[in-house]
This record gives C-alpha cells, sequence and structure tokens, in this order.
C-alpha cells in the first residue's frame, strides 16, 4: 500500500503544520542531494534547449510553441510546448477526475508525495530552468523552485489530508423518543468543486504555483496550470512528474495539464471564464487579480500586488541594521513579493544606545550599505540576480526620470561576471516626505526604495498602516528597542491583516516565508484574498454532504 510507504512523511508535515515551528522534509543546501546531481541537472537543462517540451504526457497539440528567454545570457531558449484548445483541455480534465474523486484520501496523498519524491530527482535542472527563465541566481532558484517549493507543496497535502480526514467517513445515530429511538446511518462524503486553474507568474513560476496545484489535487479536484509564457519550462518539468507518476499510480495523467499559451494570444481569460472552472488560483498584476476576483460562480484564491513598509524607530546597531534591510531590497533585484518599498524614517532620527541617530545618518548608512552590497565583486551580482523583463527595467528607470522625489542613489547595469549580457539594475533610492503620496502609495515591483521622511513614529506606523489598508501589503519589517512601541506597531499593522517582523539582523530577512510556519499573505487585504496554507486554502475547495439511511 502506497500509503504505508509514504505514512511518517504525511503524519510528520501534518504535525508540523499544527506545532508551526522549524521543519523541513527537503533539505535546501545542494550537497544533500549527492555530489553528482548539479552536474547532472544543468547537462538534462542544456539537452532540453532547442527542442520541444515532449515528454507531458498530453498528446494530439494544435501547434507547438515557445518565447522563453533567458534574463541572463539574452537568447531564446528554443523550447516549445504543446498548446491546446481550452475546450480540450476542460474535456480532458472532465474525464480524468472520475477515478480520482474515489481514490481514498490517504492514497490520495501517497500518490501526491510519491510525485514530490520523483520532482526531488530533477531539483537541479528545475534550478537551471528557473534561474534562465526568471532571472533569479542559481542559488535562489534551486531554493525556491526546488526544496522550499516542494515544502510547500507537501503542506498544501498535510493541510488537505488533514482537513478531509477531520471527520468520520459514517457514523450511527441514534436519538432517543421515549421507549424507542430513531436510528440513521449517515455518512460524510467531501466533494469536490470542479476543475481548478492555476495562473502562474514570471517571477517564482513554481513556489507560487504548486500549492494552489496541490491543494487541487489533494481535494479531488483536476488542476490545469496556466505558467507565464516567459516561464513556462520550470512548471512543465514539475507537471511532467506529477503527470508520470499519476500513471504509474493508475492514474489518468490528465488530472494535471499543462495549458500554454504566447503573450500574442493569452487564454487566461477563456480558461478562467469557463463554466466548467470552479477553482481559480492567481499571482500577478493588482488588475488582473481584481478582474479573476470579479468572476461570478467562482472560488478564488489571489496573491496580488501590495507596498511592504520598514518602519525604523530605534536599533541596537545600525550597521547591522542597513546591512539586513540592504540584502532584502537587493535580493533578485527586489523583484520579490515580499521585498520591502517604503522605509518610514522620523525627522528627529533613530534612537540607538550611542544616542540620537540624524535622519541623515540613517538614510545615509542605508544608502552606503546598498551601495556596497551592490559592488562587492563577490556578493553583489549574485544577490541582484538578473531582471526577469524590460518592462521592470523600465518601471524602476522611470521612477527616478520622473524626478517625483529626490534621487539619493541611482540604480545602474551591474557587471555580472559569468554572464556578460545579463540584464542587471541595482536598486535606485529615492526620497519624500508624508506628502508624497504620489510616490510611495504604489508599488514599484523592482529595483526601487522609497525613503520617506515622518514627523515621527507615530505617523510612521499611520502610514505604513493606510498604505496596507489600501494597497495591501505582504510583509513589513520594523526596528524598536521599546516593548511598548512594539506592541503598538503589531496591534495596529494586524488590523489592517499585514504580519510584522521586529529587528531582523544576520542571515534571516523580511523576504523570507518558511513553509509549515509562515503564513504568506493572510488573506485580509488587497495583496490578496488567500494565504499559503492556512485551513481556508484547502477548505474552500470542497464541501461536504452528508447523507442519512433510517435503520
Amino acid at each position: 500500500m502506497l500509503f504505508e510507504k509514504y505514512q511518517s512523511i504525511i503524519e510528520n508535515a501534518d504535525r508540523a503544520c499544527h506545532l508551526r515551528g522549524f521543519y523541513s522534509q527537503y533539505p535546501d543546501h545542494p550537497k544533500a542531494y549527492g555530489e553528482e546531481a548539479l552536474v547532472n541537472g544543468e547537462k538534462h537543462f542544456k539537452n532540453m534547449l532547442n527542442h520541444p517540451f515532449d515528454t507531458l504526457l498530453q498528446d494530439g497539440a494544435d501547434e507547438w510553441q515557445g518565447e522563453e528567454v533567458s534574463p541572463y545570457t539574452g537568447k531564446k531558449s528554443g523550447i516549445t510546448y504543446p498548446v491546446f484548445p481550452v475546450e480540450t483541455l476542460i474535456h480532458r480534465a472532465k474525464q480524468s477526475v472520475k477515478a480520482w474523486i474515489k481514490t481514498p484520501v490517504k492514497e490520495r496523498a501517497a500518490v501526491l508525495v510519491n510525485s514530490l519524491e520523483n520532482i526531488k530527482d530533477r531539483f537541479f535542472e528545475i534550478a537551471y530552468a528557473t534561474m534562465h527563465t526568471t532571472g533569479q541566481s542559481f542559488i535562489m532558484s534551486f531554493q525556491a523552485s526546488g526544496p522550499h517549493a516542494a515544502d510547500r507543496a507537501l503542506e498544501a497535502i498535510a493541510m488537505g489530508y488533514h482537513e478531509l480526514t477531520r471527520f468520520p467517513d459514517e457514523v450511527l445515530w441514534e436519538k432517543p423518543i421515549g421507549k424507542q429511538s430513531v436510528i440513521l446511518q449517515k455518512t460524510f462524503r467531501p466533494v469536490p468543486k470542479g476543475i481548478g486553474v492555476v495562473i502562474g507568474c514570471s517571477t517564482f513560476p513554481v513556489w507560487n504555483s504548486v500549492p494552489g496545484i496541490y491543494a487541487d489535487l489533494m481535494t479531488g479536484n483536476p488542476a490545469i496550470v496556466k505558467p507565464h509564457p516567459g516561464a513556462v519550462l520550470p512548471i512543465a518539468i514539475v507537471i511532467e512528474e506529477i503527470q508520470k507518476t499519476l500513471e504509474a499510480n493508475g492514474l489518468d495523467p490528465h488530472l494535471c495539464q499543462l495549458a500554454a499559451d504566447t503573450g500574442d494570444h493569452p487564454i487566461a481569460k477563456e480558461l478562467c471564464g469557463h463554466p466548467a472552472v470552479k477553482l481559480i488560483d492567481y499571482t500577478g498584476s493588482t488588475a488582473f487579480g481584481n478582474y479573476i476576483e470579479s468572476l461570478k460562480n467562482k472560488t478564488v484564491f489571489t496573491e496580488k500586488a501590495g507596498v511592504n513598509s520598514v518602519i525604523l524607530d530605534s536599533v541596537q546597531h545600525i550597521e547591522k541594521v542597513a546591512a539586513n534591510l540592504a540584502f532584502s531590497a537587493c535580493l533578485y533585484s527586489g523583484q520579490m513579493c515580499t521585498a520591502p518599498q517604503n522605509f518610514f524614517i522620523p525627522a528627529s532620527g533613530v534612537d540607538t544606545p550611542q544616542g540620537k541617530l540624524s535622519y541623515k545618518e540613517a538614510t545615509e548608512k542605508i544608502k552606503d550599505a546598498i551601495d556596497q552590497l551592490v559592488n562587492d565583486p563577490k556578493a553583489g551580482a549574485g544577490t541582484l540576480g538578473a531582471v526577469q523583463n524590460d518592462k521592470t527595467i523600465q518601471r524602476a528607470q522611470s521612477v527616478v526620470n520622473d524626478k517625483k522625489g529626490a534621487v539619493i542613489l541611482q540604480g545602474t547595469a551591474i557587471q555580472n561576471p559569468e554572464f556578460e549580457h545579463a540584464r542587471t539594475l541595482s536598486p535606485a533610492i529615492i526620497e519624500t516626505d508624508a506628502a508624497g503620496v504620489d510616490i510611495y502609495q504604489q508599488e514599484f515591483f523592482g529595483p526601487v526604495v522609497v525613503i520617506i521622511k515622518t514627523k515621527d513614529t507615530e505617523e510612521s506606523l499611520r502610514l505604513a498602516k493606510q498604505m496596507a489598508a489600501m494597497q495591501g501589503a505582504i510583509t513589513c519589517a520594523a526596528y524598536t528597542t521599546n516593548d511598548q512601541m512594539m506592541k503598538r506597531i503589531a496591534d495596529e499593522m494586524n488590523e489592517v491583516f499585514t504580519p510584522v517582523t521586529f529587528n531582523l539582523t544576520g542571515f534571516i530577512w523580511v523576504n523570507q516565508h518558511a513553509a509549515f510556519s509562515d503564513f504568506h499573505v493572510t488573506g485580509g487585504n488587497p495583496a490578496g484574498n488567500a494565504g499559503f496554507t492556512d485551513p481556508l486554502f484547502v477548505d474552500r475547495r470542497f464541501v461536504w454532504v452528508g447523507n442519512r439511511i433510517m435503520k
């Protein structure tokens, strides 16, 4: 029985979801996977270039298309993917799910864990695929699209397993009525809602997609995965392994399908609007996310744009704080939904054990830390990675060129020693004050930092809270040595459903959210309506139906 093979993994993950401490099934250091894994992964990745991706278990494509370009080399991958009409995808999803619905929950969980164990063997080629579609550095690509994504997928399996087994399958119900009683045999069945569509993004094509994919599958729904046309390969490899695992276990591989499209002929609206589609997971821009949320008769899970704030009140070691914030702002050139953008600093300065640090001095510390990291020959290029597309470059440059705020650090192209044609841009720093709402009330997804001079910490907090309520926020970083202020910041930001991380220094950053412990997106503000992975993330994908038989 497959469940017996993976029972300990499922139960450990279930326990970790409820204890919320550190847990990882998949180590995030490359050496854990053997000496040959790195070399073989790169070899397999290169062998895929300039060929059709024909290893999916989806036949009869109308055409083959592909438009991925490496942000590091500027070259097209030459990989094409099968393209299917929406009606074909829908029909196959409907047919595939019949046996899956009847598969016991334990076996369902075991099959899905089996797929993760198979994906594990391809972590390194997925890493190279992620690197050369998104612009993430290799180590970030390996961790985010490999172990960290697999842990998030396992988290969804475990949460689904727990929720689907919360109630008994059947019970004999007896109600005494005088000397007699009424006896009913009751059965309780979790019924999946229907076809799920998962719409991926160009920057985290695996990490942001697998929670929805696995939550759909675990709760008995088929999943159609529509990746961003600029970042298909990483998730295509994942889907390939899911399909092969399903078939190996006697199930229809069309339970999980790739729905590739192109920038010129997108199919997201047609897919999402189809009457048979009942579930939609979406990561991307607010405009399209709002459209997804407006669709009727759909259960929708969104992660959209947000404006993440940093509140500086008081610190123990300003150099350590500045270094930590610099890394957070520079990591993957700010192309993270958790990256800090707005830095609120009081005009009166920042308290330290050595005395008051002036506003100008605090600003200079942050500027110098970013400048030093960016120009570090050993760390700069690897931290920044490459920019995924030209629009992000143009957006970041327009912030500087519009001259709405004072430019205190110009973003520049950084030479990558390994890839001379890499698309790069270091963070620009724009300075404004509390009145500059036209600057800091919008997200500049990419390498842009905005420093806002405020009257005091109270105003910083008020503005950060206002931004979270109006524009959404996924994270907030705050620095204070005052316990009362810490409580106040937490209380105020939590009111607008924004988590706060306090006083980070060293080798942990506000950008990071850990599976089994951190809820990614609360679902309570405009940054998104769902979170990885709370019970609602799986519960909303099925309904409990009870049947009764008179005995």
